[in-house]
């Protein structure tokens, strides 16, 4: 007869609930600022358009999201990602890149990007369950803002976009490798 393992044992090896938190707060500080580094991007080529209203409003939610990840990085020491800087320049090159082939490529970017960190907050908000309460309140929150922007992307003609397929598939993929490098370096 097998013994099977208590549903909340660790074993040796797995990280303890503060380090699982800490990675949280970590990668959702490098994304967060990674986004408000592609809206710069954005508004550096559209900013006075139309688009560029859109994107203003989205930018300044996502700077108040860095915040609270900033105060959240010290108020419990958590490390930052050491790829900061090179999420400084690969997400203003991102936005910039896709404002500069026109409105509605920069919007597949935000909507391809959003529906990458939507999924990512959910899963985090689920993995933390009934602990962490004002984290998870914070994540939720956040997530809503990121569906938000992403449906003022494809309201404002992400979809429309040429080649949107391509583009938004090389920038999930880009946004997921970012999120698995930024929890672990």
């Amino acid at each position: 007869m097998s013994k099977r393992r208590p549903p909340n044992a660790r074993l040796p090896g797995d990280s303890t609930p503060e380090a699982e938190v800490a990675r949280m707060i970590r990668v959702d500080h490098a994304g967060e600022y990674g986004a408000a580094r592609i809206y710069d991007g954005q508004l550096a080529i559209l900013a006075g358009t139309e688009a560029g209203d859109k994107i203003a409003g989205m930018a300044a939610a996502e700077r108040r999201h860095l915040e609270t990840f900033d105060e959240m990085v010290l108020a419990r020491r958590v490390r930052p990602t050491a790829l900061a800087p090179l999420w400084h320049v690969a997400g203003f090159a991102l936005g910039a890149g896709t404002a500069l082939l026109g409105p509605r490529h920069a919007m597949a970017c935000t909507e391809a990007v959003e529906e990458v960190i939507d999924e990512h907050y959910r899963v985090q908000a689920e993995r933390l369950g009934g602990r962490e309460a004002a984290l998870k309140t914070t994540i939720e929150e956040f997530r809503a803002d990121e569906q938000d922007h992403r449906d003022t992307a494809i309201a404002e003609g992400a979809r429309k976009a040429p080649g949107h397929r391509p583009l938004t598939r090389a920038v999930k993929a880009g946004t997921r490798l970012a999120i698995w490098l930024s929890e672990r370096v």
